[in-house]
């Protein structure tokens, strides 16, 4: 093959799926990477970028499909960015990702010899996400039938963006990884918008009235909160549209009002009222009870966050008299789920509404030996007069600041359970505690099916 140009098109044999979830081709031994692409596919794809060491590219066209693809259950799984690998058997995905893990231990922290197990599972792998949030537009983005049918007209639509853009929204009808109820809301407020003769929000003029709905299932209890945000405050409009869903849906427990005019993209409001019941839900984690407001963080996928608490514990392996400290502890799920198997845990978190939330769900379960601290890490340790016995870790995406590491070393608790949602810099941080730490295994636990993304346990003891 001819040396690969930027802005041209080639026929190329995708030979495996690279971290990040995109296909693989090597022509002439040029990594060059496709979205949408699994092994086995013979594609047409367009240059888009051309580096010194590899390329990427933009599928065209699959030429011949690869023997692995399955048929995908959702209507918009080429065009949405939520589930890329639908196409892939669910077996396989779970070997590549495990396969990402072992990779990004291997050529990013230089760690050969630790034994990574078979991903745990999600169940199920569709109507699992416990959270979705929809955008409203103006002018929804037409799927390739509609644009071939000129009676279709570009008019509102609530969905979920076109990966890569801003302000392109796939009018979603049916969501499968949202629980089928919510498909039903979302279908209502869908009709009502359209009826209301108020426009939905345009992210290009910041004009427009409708912003976003948010939807949160709770899996213990079967209920839902609606969310609704808006640009301005229009009690008479939001209430017309909670009377009627609640009317509709008795496992409608909650109805939330977020007003924001903030002009970026984000649907947590500056004023929030709420509509209807109380202005939270419950959620169970094993035998705990957890309060989940509009704007909290949970676990999107509350049996397979079981799962991984349940692997958190066995690496811990408490006996009711140690001192944990939990490094990035949120809304307080790992404390609490721990607080029945230790002496005392300890949690430090920097955003001050998480830290509420996490005394607030202490309270709720009745558990007096979780102690939450609000700061930045890496000021709070340095003041902290404990010795903790067994540290969790579980960071955001970026992973751990250098200072950080520095001082877990410096404090070197006997045993380290550190939580990843991201092998690359999981591999990164493994690699700067195994100074002092041997990182004994690591238990990858599947949170996100049809994704490339996977959350990974890993348990450190301290060296002699």
């Amino acid at each position: 093959m001819t040396a690969i140009k930027k802005n041209k098109t080639y026929e190329l044999d995708i030979i495996d799926l690279a971290f990040g979830g995109k296909g693989l081709a090597k022509p002439d031994g040029l990594p060059v990477f496709i979205d949408r692409c699994i092994p086995g596919d013979r594609v047409f794809a367009k240059i888009i970028k051309k580096k010194k060491s590899w390329a990427e590219g933009k599928l065209i066209k699959i030429l011949t499909p690869s023997s692995f693809r399955t048929a995908g259950k959702c209507d918009y799984r080429n065009y949405c960015g939520g589930c890329k690998w639908q196409e892939l058997a669910y077996g396989l995905q779970l070997e590549y990702k495990k396969r990402h893990v072992i990779e990004s231990l291997h050529h990013i922290g230089g760690l050969k010899d630790v034994p990574v197990h078979d991903v745990i599972p999600s169940d199920p792998v569709y109507e699992f996400r416990n959270k979705m949030e929809f955008s409203c537009s103006p002018k929804r983005w037409l799927m390739p039938e509609e644009l071939e049918n000129e009676a279709v007209i570009k008019d509102f639509g609530i969905g979920l963006h076109v990966p890569g853009t801003f302000d392109k929204v796939i009018d979603i009808r049916r969501c499968e990884i949202m629980p089928g109820l919510g498909n039903e809301i979302l279908d209502e407020v869908r009709t009502f918008i359209k009826a209301s003769a108020l426009p939905a929000y345009d992210l290009k003029t910041h004009e427009g009235f409708w912003r976003f709905l948010m939807l949160r299932h709770s899996v213990a209890f079967d209920t839902w909160m609606v969310n609704m945000v808006t640009r301005e405050k229009r009690l008479e409009v939001v209430s017309n549209l909670c009377d009627r869903l609640t009317r509709k849906f008795p496992q409608i427990e909650s109805v939330m009002n977020n007003i924001t005019d903030a002009k970026s993209g984000v649907s947590t409001g500056q004023e929030e009222i709420c509509l209807f019941g109380k202005d939270h839900i419950q959620e169970k984690l094993g035998k705990f009870l957890f309060k989940i407001s509009a704007n909290s963080f949970f676990q999107t996928n509350t049996r397979s966050c079981e799962k991984l608490y349940a692997t958190v514990s066995r690496y811990a392996g408490l006996k009711g008299t140690e001192i944990v400290l939990d490094l990035y502890s949120g809304t307080g799920t790992i404390p609490i789920w721990l607080s029945d198997q230790a002496k005392q845990v300890y949690g430090i978190e920097i955003v001050k509404s998480a830290v509420v939330d996490a005394k607030a769900n202490a309270g709720l379960n009745g558990i007096e030996n979780c102690e939450f601290l609000e700061g930045d890490i890496k000021d709070v340790l340095p003041g902290l007069k404990i010795l903790p016995d067994v540290m969790i870790i579980d960071p955001p995406r970026v992973g751990m600041h250098k200072d950080v590491v520095d001082q877990v070393l410096a404090m070197g608790p006997g045993k380290i359970v550190y939580v990843s949602c991201n092998p690359a810099t999981l591999a990164r941080d493994l690699e700067m505690l195994s100074l002092n730490y041997a990182v004994k295994e690591i238990q990858p636990v599947d949170m996100f099916p049809h994704t490339f993304h996977i959350e990974s346990v890993a348990l450190l003891v301290k060296k002699e």
